[in-house]
């Protein structure tokens, strides 16, 4: 795995992403409740506050979880959330090492089918059902690991063009369209939140009348 990424928009930060299988897990296990650029900052934040030119998920593992925590709590913080996000992280290398030997790319590695590289990747601390296919999805359109029904089983992450994830980002332009697709998306649940709403009230109304 050796390919340039450009979902953390910093060339050090996506370097490490395109050559490092863990640094793209971890990436997207950040990637929740900030922005994406912050989340996939956080693998190359995280090696450099280790000292170490990659993530290992062996020296994640052992880490005292307080220290982990601090290290991830340092201004500027890897996370929002740094606390917490550092016990997912630590959970998603203990579970690297018990089931994979540490080695996140044994997780793609000889998956034959798209579905079996889905459960594979739902199984991981940290992964539901959307983080699993968006990142099916990234692992076929940029980083080469097409099992036979990869598109299929990534849903609508998959479409070529789709412009709905990370999956999607190969540069500034493209990251634009995948925020804006991020808002219609949220816009539309929150209208639709609010009808619903509407819709109860409306009906409490009529049986009390």
């Amino acid at each position: 795995m050796d390919v340039t990424l450009h979902l953390a928009q910093d060339p050090e930060a996506d370097e490490l992403l395109g050559r490092s299988p863990l640094a793209a897990l971890v990436g997207m296990l950040l990637d929740q409740q900030v922005p994406m650029e912050w989340a996939f900052k956080g693998p190359r934040t995280i090696a450099d506050r280790l000292g170490a030119d990659d993530l290992d998920a062996h020296d994640i593992a052992a880490q005292d979880p307080e220290a982990f925590a601090a290290l991830l709590s340092e201004k500027p913080a890897v996370h929002r959330y740094p606390g917490s996000m550092a016990k997912r992280v630590q959970q998603l290398c203990q579970y690297l090492v018990e089931h994979y030997d540490g080695d996140a790319g044994a997780v793609w590695k000889d998956a034959e089918t798209g579905e079996e590289l889905l459960a594979r990747l739902r199984e991981l601390p940290g992964f539901g059902s959307q983080k699993a296919q968006i990142f099916l999805a990234l692992l076929g359109k940029q980083l080469g690991v097409r099992p036979t029904g990869w598109r299929e089983a990534a849903g609508a992450y998959g479409e070529p063009k789709s412009f709905r994830s990370v999956a999607d980002i190969t540069g500034p332009e493209s990251l634009t369209k995948v925020r804006a697709h991020k808002q219609e998306m949220k816009a539309a649940a929150k209208a639709e939140k609010a009808e619903k709403a509407e819709k109860a009230r409306g009906a409490d109304g009529a049986a009390k009348r």
